[in-house]
């Protein structure tokens, strides 16, 4: 799964990396410790507006870069709590999901990071007498932005008044799907993630074929991202900043586990 990311960049910045039209844009605080339910960075794509205020379907979208609540609540959701535990959707039963399909046919989004965050499993214990869990930060290798596809829903509160500007509720989560096998040895699952020929196709909303949305949808290739061990600090969500996302010195990486070629550079 991924239950973690960090996401930094400056909306200016994620407006000319996405190729953004809108004009008003959200602004959200450096975030290092993105955790479900925070209020996070994606790029949507929206039918325009005519000047009766009326949405025109036929016409070419409009790119929008929304704040949206990480944990997707269904249209058809009786408590929106139920998003905290929406934060993924597996690429393999999405486009069957009750709570994912629609959102999968008609509103799919971008999802900006700088990098996710993995636990893995080591043989040292706890003083609790558990497995010590040793952070990963995934990135890509050439520092990029990770792109990260997702989904979105707008839930209607029905206990506010039409008229209240906060009656709607945009939420979005993150496809995962199997991790490659460098990877893997963290972790089984990771975020999918799209290369920037396939940003137009999969945000469009006028694209409704399941098949062809799907084939949009590939593991990233083996040498586009880059993992390293992180201090534990990252585990509670009370801690936040750059320091979470340093390399962890080799010499507090407990003896098995994984090491990856970024340690030793």
């Amino acid at each position: 799964m991924c239950g973690r990311y960090a996401s930094s960049r400056r909306p200016e910045d994620l407006v000319e990396e996405f190729d953004v039209t809108a004009t008003e844009v959200p602004r959200l605080e450096p975030d290092w410790n993105v955790a479900p339910t925070k209020e996070v960075y994606a790029v949507v794509d929206r039918p325009p507006r005519d000047a009766d205020g009326e949405k025109d379907e036929a016409a070419v979208p409009e790119r929008q870069l929304r704040a949206l609540t990480w944990g997707l609540v269904p249209f058809w959701a009786k408590d929106p709590s139920i998003g905290s535990r929406m934060i993924n959707a597996r690429v393999e039963t999405v486009a069957e999901k009750p709570a994912f399909r629609r959102a999968f046919e008609r509103r799919r989004a971008l999802v900006p990071a700088d990098g996710y965050y993995e636990w893995y499993a080591t043989q040292a214990l706890t003083k609790a007498g558990k497995p010590r869990k040793q952070p990963y930060f995934i990135r890509p290798a050439d520092g990029g932005v990770l792109a990260m596809a997702g989904l979105y829903e707008i839930w209607r509160d029905p206990d506010l008044p039409d008229d209240d500007p906060a009656r709607f509720r945009w939420t979005c989560t993150v496809l995962t799907t199997a991790a490659e096998d460098s990877l893997g040895r963290i972790h089984d699952r990771m975020p999918l993630m799209l290369t920037p020929d396939r940003f137009d196709a999969w945000l469009d909303p006028r694209r409704h074929d399941r098949d062809e949305l799907l084939g949009l949808l590939e593991p990233a290739a083996p040498g586009r991202l880059e993992a390293f061990p992180v201090s534990t600090m990252v585990s509670s969500v009370r801690n936040n900043g750059p320091e979470l996302v340093e390399p962890l010195p080799l010499e507090d990486l407990p003896d098995d586990a994984p090491l990856y070629p970024r340690e030793h550079g």
